[in-house]
């Protein structure tokens, strides 16, 4: 049923007066329902309630899940101002976090006056450089893992995309000053990666964690790092110069008569260089890949080849939709609104329910299984393939993150060959601060280097990998256990 669902006068008539059914249960154990296992908890309302239905989750606060893409459409295509951010409702650490200021978390009219200044750095025109700056540091990163042991990728990844996005935020660098930042921010998401402290963070709330010592602890690090390296910037000679982003935001800024002051420059950078989603979303495209041989040896094939990346697109594409990194995108009412029936008050939060609409069987047909070959088959769907949220509050950084994805998986697979440290299924899903991983850190072995562009390494890589594939050993998700399920 869509948003422009017809119903009788006398349904629309008690529809309106109340919120999306939804459990029946306290809060208290909605809560806890929602912290051990929030993806069945979604699945199970879904089925009950059907494609709108209401939580109360945050001291029994309404959360109005959509899972039809027409509704996704009304919510993510009104005036802006009607929307706000409500991402801190979901993951109460990314205010204290990425501070006030942070783009993420700003209300109209100030969020879009501070994204436009920030979109040119996440053009088109500067893809290419960036490319190349992926592959670089992922070879270098490569060359460090050994043969024949056990390897958590996700943690490799967040090493890869940690110096990427360094590296573009301040271009040039001292490696001294580089390694030090990238230790401090792995480090301060390793501590809030904790579960026990998760669940201390979450129980606490946005408030009461900007004052908690222990965080401040693990923050203060980070930021005087970043703010010296800031600060050194700006007394250069060289700054007006530079084509970085800081220096891109930075001259943004200033043309536009409002120029940025330490907590700005703080919450902004702090935003940039938080990038777990990308290097989880990494993890998941290799735990998928090495389940599905066949599938890791079309895109080696392909990558190894060159120039065309068809498929390393698509199965970025699946990756994000079978893995989503986050099950909901979340939008607070600053006014009423008229959906699927209901009106919601104002300060309702409204979720797009990334996770079930990635799993609708009408839109994704075996939506269960790992198969990028649905997205040469068909563009991915507007409203149904949310991975970035959608609107004015889409991730700005998007097409960084997706080129991020590609370029990593295409130089992996062309240095080396992996294979799974368990044959038995795919990792579940287990939350971190503001994603869902793999459980197990994506488990791997390295079993033997290719050396990049090898036509012997083309032959020899495609050929084991499609007698694993013909020996029946893919091991599909639809067999084994979807990956993103608690």
């Amino acid at each position: 049923m869509g948003a422009e669902a017809i119903l009788s006068p006398l349904a629309e008539q008690d529809r309106s007066l109340s919120l999306p059914p939804g459990p029946r249960t306290p809060s208290a154990v909605q809560a806890l329902a929602w912290a051990l296992r929030p993806l069945p908890f979604m699945e199970r309302c879904h089925q009950r309630y059907g494609e709108i239905f209401t939580l109360r989750v945050r001291r029994g606060r309404p959360w109005v899940i959509l899972t039809d893409p027409e509704d996704v459409k009304l919510l993510f295509t009104t005036d802006p101002s009607a929307v706000g951010a409500g991402a801190v409702e979901a993951s109460p650490v990314l205010e204290p976090l990425l501070g006030s200021r942070s783009v993420m978390l700003l209300a109209e009219p100030e969020h879009m006056t501070h994204r436009k200044l920030m979109l040119p750095s996440f053009r088109a025109g500067r893809m290419d450089a960036y490319g190349e700056l992926i592959e670089g540091v992922a070879r270098r990163e490569i060359a460090t893992w050994p043969l024949e042991e056990p390897l958590a990728l996700w943690p490799r990844m967040q090493a890869i995309t940690t110096e990427v996005i360094l590296r573009a935020v301040f271009g040039s660098i001292e490696e001294r000053k580089l390694r030090r930042m990238s230790r401090l921010l792995r480090r301060m998401t390793t501590q809030l990666n904790n579960p026990r402290r998760l669940a201390l963070l979450s129980a606490l709330g946005p408030g009461r964690l900007s004052h908690s010592a222990w965080l401040r602890g693990v923050m203060e690090p980070v930021e005087s790092a970043v703010l010296d390296e800031v600060r050194l910037r700006r007394a250069s000679p060289d700054r007006e110069h530079a084509n970085d982003i800081l220096a891109m935001l930075e001259r943004a800024h200033e043309q536009g008569g409002s120029p940025m002051d330490e907590k700005q420059v703080r919450d902004e950078l702090l935003t940039l260089l938080s990038d777990g989603p990308t290097a989880t979303s990494l993890a998941w495209a290799f735990e998928c890949l090495m389940h599905h041989p066949d599938k890791l040896a079309r895109l080696r094939e392909e990558s190894l080849l060159g120039g065309d990346d068809s498929y390393a697109e698509a199965v970025a594409k699946e990756t994000l939709r079978l893995c989503p990194v986050v099950p909901l995108v979340m939008r607070k009412l600053t006014r009423p609104m008229d959906i699927h029936g209901y009106t919601l008050p104002a300060a309702t939060i409204v979720a797009a329910g990334v996770y079930l609409i990635h799993r609708r069987e009408d839109v994704y047909p075996q939506a269960h299984a790992f198969r990028p070959e649905r997205f040469l088959e068909a563009a991915a769907p507007t409203y149904a393939w949310i991975p970035f949220g959608g609107g004015a509050r889409r991730c700005l950084a998007a097409n960084f993150a997706q080129l991020t994805i590609k370029r990593v998986m295409q130089t992996v697979l062309t240095e080396v060959d992996l294979r799974p440290l368990s044959a038995t299924g795919s990792e579940h899903a287990a939350r971190s601060s503001v994603a869902f991983v793999p459980d197990e850190q994506a488990m791997a072995i390295v079993t033997r280097r290719i050396g990049s562009g090898a036509d012997q390494g083309l032959e020899d890589a495609v050929g084991d990998e499609t007698e694993r594939a013909e020996r029946g050993e893919s091991g599909t998700l639809a067999e084994t256990g979807q990956p993103g399920h608690l």
